[in-house]
């Protein structure tokens, strides 16, 4: 991107836009760039800067002592201050290396910071703590289309393609008396939030038949047929949706009154819909697991 207003970069490091301007001006801790007519912006660099200052403010560092430390004795204390065991706050740290790794299209760093968060804290904690936010930071999680700048589609690929590596390593092998299908609409393609459903639910050792993204409506009723699941699992994330739940809301209530539809996602989108005994409402990735 390399072309970040005010509002992005509060957007990114949680830093007020008026805070940000009183670092610039009492500190000189970054000096935005100008257009041809006087507009302001500001770069990659920049960013990654205000994303460590932001870190270290919240651990506790006094702006004025950040301002005047040199790269590498901002490195070393970032480094420092990510070995404490205040879970907060390491969890920040990670969210801002992601954003960088993001910013900068660094796959092997990206994927490193993906196995180490996952080794150390556990895929859910993760997940919940640290992926989840760096996209809802991002505006990855809920975007409600698919124009997101190229670095989104970077970091959105690389997540999900981690995910299908954990999701794939758990066996099948000894089933319980629950199997799910899992799917999203026609026209919808947001996999983050279901690959992360089909992990919670194999490690549970439940069944999963994934028929990812995209499965038009008219195909759910031969695979309910052929698979006899206990529960669908679908994420709603457009506006374009309500039909389609409707739908299969009937078929469940007429056709296969024992299985029951679990819809999650934007929760905007969700308000739409009333709970039945055919159709249940997920507000947050734990209530997943209740309906173990």
């Amino acid at each position: 991107m390399d072309f970040y207003q005010i509002n992005d970069l509060e957007r990114l490091s949680g830093v007020k836009a008026h805070t940000i301007r009183i670092w610039e001006k009492r500190y000189g801790l970054i000096t935005p760039h100008r257009t041809e007519t006087n507009i302001r912006y500001y770069d990659d660099v920049q960013l990654k800067k205000i994303l460590n200052v932001a870190t270290l403010v919240n651990a506790g560092f006094k702006i004025s002592k950040i301002a005047v430390m040199s790269e590498a004795e901002l490195n070393s204390q970032l480094k420092a201050s990510q070995e404490q065991e205040i879970s907060d706050l390491r969890f920040e740290f990670y969210i801002n290396d992601f954003i960088a790794a993001m910013l900068d299209f660094d796959e092997i760093k990206f994927n490193e910071l993906f196995n180490t968060v996952v080794v150390k804290f556990g895929v859910q904690m993760a997940m919940i703590n640290i992926i989840y936010p760096f996209l809802f930071k991002t505006g990855i999680l809920w975007r409600a289309d698919e124009a997101m700048p190229v670095q989104e589609h970077f970091a959105s690929m690389l997540i999900k393609r981690n995910l299908f590596i954990l999701v794939g390593q758990l066996s099948q092998a000894n089933k319980k008396n629950k199997k799910f299908v899992l799917f999203l609409p026609s026209n919808e393609w947001h996999e983050i939030g279901l690959l992360f459903a089909e992990y919670l639910i194999r490690e549970s050792g439940f069944e999963t038949v994934n028929l990812g993204p995209h499965v038009p409506y008219r195909d759910l009723e031969h695979v309910i047929l052929k698979v006899k699941p206990d529960y669908l699992l679908t994420f709603l994330i457009s506006d374009s949706h309500d039909q389609y739940i409707r739908l299969v809301q009937q078929l469940l209530t007429e056709k296969f009154k024992k299985v029951q539809c679990l819809i999650a996602g934007n929760n905007i989108k969700l308000d739409v819909h009333q709970e039945t005994n055919n159709l249940k409402i997920l507000r947050r990735p734990s209530d997943i697991l209740k309906v173990f």
